[in-house]
């Protein structure tokens, strides 16, 4: 590591381009500031190597120190572990993230040391967990440690850390420590990582663990001077404890894998055929959507059953469509149109292009796709839409960018036995990639993934691959343009009325065998048969027979076949003997002068009348519209029914609803469903009766406690001492609610204020609550009878 020169800040803005994006930094000190933001740290961090990380955490939990003091805590003195530890601090110094400073001691970014909740299982430092301590409690410290404290606070600070330091010092300490003592930090320094728990403020911890007061008193242990929090272990001291043999985990070299030897031709091959295959497929996956687009579903994106439709359109499988569709939408060619996915003016142009154009279009958008297009299930299990609108997931970038990075370290002229070979090098490349829950080995989708577009062949990187991780676009089009061949423009038409087109077949082609064919398969080579169906569909697109044998003569290798002419032909021969024509009404006649004087008539031209025979006319005008029109014109014409017989017109009678019966009048109602309750509410009441009743009854003066009067019943009496905003008359409706099981209309006020007026059934009085069937939440609900401020019928 060297002092920063021009070479070493043009890597720093190629690691942190976060730092670097506009607006441009004007000075050093501004790009500084940029680069020590926690969020510009973050972003750098996913780019990391195993090896970085691990020196990154322990250069976090022993703060600035010499790069010896690192190599001997990481075993990396000597020989490959000591060229691992060089090579990994030169990269975090190109990130900006560790630097040596004056005093040569190695320093990392402010934020790097937040990335680690206790870094190798330790606590902080001693000189921050006595930061807050009194003059007098150092002092007490070094004198139980038996050195002579200095006079001013930061000095004996300063002595305390110089003695922790020492593992000597502490391990002569330890050696005087009662067993107890020794057995507590023994067990705390081998934790794995500190896990203080839920702390109480302001109470008071109970008294520490056997032989804590021992360590407490000489800063093995720090507790804050109120007996506040955990009792926590310094650094220092945890590393002294764990001994000199304890070594922070350094793997400074990926791991081991099977090799094979492989030649540049044969991973080209692959990667040629992997390459065509899925040019074939997506060209026919949006082939497909853009005739019919997807449909997507309420909670978004496109469902299974769109994608196993598309599928078996392209015949391809589902990883395939997943793949195209989410790289598609990526580089523009579809977007969401309302409730469907649909293609975009670029889609057009892009199957205008080449078979290498439109794979790099693909490629290039499947760098960058900020999730891992082939993922079908979530980590419930549950399947996933594709084009669903996803989180961003950097995790799944990274796996992507790992694995360019570990197949492109391979020794030229090897590969990996086994694609699942690269899943524990992707794991050192990229530690904080993201492995998803239907992976069942390591990094099996993104390698899969890989395979299909021909940027893995044979376990090797292709020159695809490489164009990618170098972000070369233009190299991503050439590498392309090398291995694809050139869009196939003909055909091998056959006598069993097939068509072959080996390799990608160019859009002028898929587009007059589509038209004329069905596609039966697709991939390094597509297959189209000819039957009456097609030949049809081509004729009833206006094609001619003669324009259909001229173009398919234009592609095909060789003659057409004469089955292939003598079905066109036959076809066309029967092709529109009859017709089928659109009429909202038919005339006809005896006299065919009356029906031409009809068809000719000007002021008859709005109904659109054509003569099919000599007594046959059409209109587009309805029957109604037309008798109108011809009487208007003094024409008698007569109508007739669906079944050929003359309708018998007559004028509309107008008659008024008859009165429904009044209760008392003789009617009888009919019986509703529902028992004798129902049967019960709907027996006629005698007005007069209850008038007469009524009047005779004498006001009773309200009881004591009463919001408005005598209780009737044990219902009204217990809705009443409970629901004290409601009126007698409301207290009884309610009580009579409940004792018939009939419904009633509440007005509500909720816990938070707002007043709701909600209908109820299915009663249950269970003071001081009412459970009911609430109609507006559709659910059991549970109502608080205080809260009910009125009471009306349903």
């Amino acid at each position: 590591m060297h002092r920063l020169d021009a070479p070493r800040l043009e890597r720093v803005l190629a690691a942190r381009t976060d730092a670097a994006s506009p607006p441009e930094p004007r000075s050093l000190s501004e790009l500084a500031d940029r680069l020590q933001r926690p969020g510009s740290v973050a972003l750098a961090l996913p780019r990391l190597a195993l090896p970085h990380l691990q020196v990154a955490e322990a250069l976090a939990a022993l703060g600035p120190v010499p790069r010896e003091a690192l190599a001997d805590l990481l075993d990396a003195t000597g020989g490959p572990a000591a060229q691992g530890l060089d090579a990994a601090l030169e990269t975090l110094a190109d990130h900006a993230m560790v630097w040596p400073d004056a005093d040569g001691l190695l320093r990392i970014a402010a934020p790097l040391r937040q990335a680690w909740d206790a870094p190798l299982g330790l606590d902080a430092p001693v000189a921050d967990l006595l930061a807050g301590a009194t003059s007098e409690a150092l002092r007490g410290i070094l004198v139980a440690l038996g050195v002579k404290p200095p006079g001013t606070k930061p000095q004996r600070l300063a002595a305390l850390v110089e003695h922790h330091s020492d593992p000597e010092r502490i391990a002569d300490v330890l050696a005087r420590a009662p067993a107890a003592t020794r057995t507590l930090l023994e067990r705390r320094a081998s934790a794995a990582a500190r896990q203080p728990g839920f702390i109480m403020f302001g109470t008071v911890e109970a008294d520490p663990e056997p032989g804590a007061r021992w360590a407490l008193e000489r800063g093995l242990l720090v507790q804050d001077r109120h007996r506040y929090g955990p009792v926590r272990m310094p650094a220092e001291v945890a590393l002294a404890v764990r001994g000199p043999g304890w070594h922070a985990p350094f793997v400074p070299a990926p791991p081991a894998v099977a090799l094979v030897s492989v030649t540049s031709q044969e991973v080209d091959r692959e990667a040629a055929a992997m390459a065509t295959a899925f040019t074939a497929h997506a060209a026919s996956v949006l082939s497909a959507c853009a005739a019919s687009p997807a449909a997507r579903l309420k909670s978004g994106g496109v469902g299974a059953r769109e994608l196993v439709r598309l599928g078996k359109a392209a015949r391809c499988d589902e990883v395939v469509v997943r793949v195209v569709l989410e790289t598609a939408h990526a580089a523009g060619l579809l977007v969401w149109d309302g409730e469907r996915v649909a293609a975009t003016g670029t889609y057009d142009a892009w199957a205008e292009q080449e078979p290498a154009d439109r794979l790099a279009d693909l490629l290039r958008a499947w760098r960058a796709l900020p999730l891992t297009p082939s993922q079908t299930r979530d980590a419930d299990g549950k399947a996933l839409p594709a084009l669903a609108g996803s989180p961003r997931c950097d995790g799944c970038v990274q796996a992507r960018h790992g694995l360019l990075t570990a197949a492109a370290q391979l020794q030229a002229g090897t590969a990996v036995k086994s694609a699942e070979d690269l899943g524990p090098l992707i794991a050192w490349y990229r530690p904080l990639a993201d492995q998803l829950p239907q992976d069942r080995t390591a990094f099996a989708t993104v390698i899969r993934e890989a395979e299909l577009l021909g940027v893995l062949a044979r376990g090797a990187l292709s020159p695809i691959g490489a164009a990618l991780l170098a972000d070369d676009a233009e190299g991503v089009t050439a590498a392309c343009r090398e291995l694809l061949p050139e869009a196939t423009g003909t055909a091998r038409i056959g006598a069993d009325l097939t068509a072959v087109a080996t390799g990608t077949p160019s859009a002028r082609l898929t587009a007059l065998l589509d038209s004329v064919a069905d596609r039966e398969t697709g991939g390094t080579a597509s297959v189209w048969r000819f039957s009456a169906a097609t030949v049809r569909r081509a004729l009833d697109a206006g094609r001619t027979p003669d324009g259909i044998t001229a173009d398919l003569a234009a592609i095909a290798v060789g003659p057409l076949p004469q089955p292939l002419s003598f079905l066109i032909a036959d076809t066309a021969r029967r092709h529109g003997q009859m017709r089928v024509a659109p009429a909202a009404c038919v005339i006809h006649g005896e006299d065919p002068a009356l029906l031409a004087e009809l068809a000719a008539h000007r002021k008859l031209a709005e109904l659109g009348l054509r003569r099919l025979a000599p007594t046959v006319l059409v209109g587009r005008a309805p029957l109604d519209t037309t008798l109108a029109a011809l009487r208007a014109e003094g024409y008698a014409p007569v109508a007739e029914t669906a079944d050929g017989t003359v309708r018998v017109e007559q004028g509309p009678r107008h008659r008024a609803a008859a009165p429904a019966a009044r209760p008392g009048s003789g009617g009888r109602a009919r019986p509703r469903k529902g028992g004798a309750r129902t049967a019960r509410k709907e027996e006629a009441v005698d007005l007069a009766t209850l008038a007469a009743r009524l009047l005779t009854v004498r006001p009773a003066a309200p009881e004591a406690g009463e919001p408005g009067g005598a209780s009737g019943s044990d219902t009204e009496e217990i809705i009443a001492g409970y629901a004290r905003r409601l009126s007698h008359a409301d207290v009884r409706q309610l009580a009579h609610a409940v004792d018939g099981g009939q419904a009633i209309t509440v007005e509500y006020v909720a816990t938070s204020g707002s007043r709701t007026v909600r209908t109820l059934s299915r009663l249950d009085l269970d003071p001081p609550y009412l459970h009911a069937w609430c109609h507006l939440r559709n659910d059991e609900r549970v109502f608080t009878l205080s809260r009910i401020l009125g009471v009306m019928p349903a």
